[in-house]
């Protein structure tokens, strides 16, 4: 009896199953609280949490992306981790990481990706606020070129160059090619710096200065040259380069 009683004491523990959200009060369910409330009533956390389903080690979905958002320090930050690093939180797996990942790049094109006629730029923060997202945190370097109508309503987006952006790599041509086809009135300019400082380099300046001669050579006016850093942008108009024949002059200081 004895020797029995010790292969029972001894005999290993089963181990703990995830806690799921059906084990929580109705009025505290992620789903339940997402009907009545709406997204916008929820925390990071319980959307998270919507997006994963289940929870795992031992602990509920909700749970698990509490402990996802504290460890990178914030939503904007776990939307930068990638799939390996997400995966590595005990719980969340490859599969959570996935789904997590791609509902951050899915918010993330839906921030970019208004519809081009409904877009018009009055401002470089009209540019900012719809390209930040999107080429912020690129880890190589992109120009895009926006072409405008008379009406300053963006028609086109062209990405026109991927790599290391200068006037010996970048032909100057390519960047009016899509307006002049558009009939467009006139272009801005946007590039990113991987590096997260905006700042704008010698080769930008000397970039900027080429587009605004040819531009007038092909009477299509260079609004602009927005250049975009990781949660920073900075108008080169706003830094004093000369943009002639402005038809609706922006106003207001470089934002970072």
């Amino acid at each position: 009896m004895a020797n029995r009683t010790e292969r029972v004491e001894d005999a290993p523990a089963h181990p703990q199953a995830s806690r799921s959200v059906r084990d929580l009060p109705a009025a505290e369910r992620p789903r339940e609280r997402l009907a009545l409330r709406g997204p916008a009533g929820l925390s990071a956390a319980e959307l998270i949490a919507i997006v994963w389903g289940t929870g795992g080690a031992g602990r509920s979905a909700t749970e698990l992306a509490e402990e996802a958002v504290s460890r990178h320090g914030g939503v904007a930050a776990l939307g930068r981790a990638g799939v390996a690093e997400l995966s590595r939180q005990a719980g969340v797996g490859e599969a959570k990481a996935g789904r997590l990942a791609a509902a951050f790049e899915l918010g993330r094109r839906s921030v970019a990706d208004w519809p081009v006629g409904q877009w018009t730029i009055r401002t470089p923060r009209d540019v900012a606020d719809r390209l930040l997202v999107d080429m912020g945190r690129l880890e190589r370097e992109e120009l895009r070129v926006l072409s405008l109508n008379a009406k300053n309503v963006v028609q086109r987006v062209s990405h026109v160059y991927a790599g290391n952006v200068s006037t010996s790599l970048v032909r100057i041509g390519e960047l009016f090619r899509d307006a002049v086809r558009l009939d467009a009135s006139g272009v801005v300019l946007v590039h990113n710096h991987p590096s997260g400082d905006p700042t704008p380099s010698p080769e930008d300046l000397h970039l900027t200065a080429e587009a605004i001669a040819a531009g007038r050579l092909l009477d299509l006016e260079v609004l602009d040259h927005v250049v975009i850093g990781h949660d920073a942008w900075v108008s080169l108009r706003d830094r004093g380069v000369a943009f002639d024949r402005l038809r609706a002059p922006p106003h207001g200081a470089p934002r970072g």
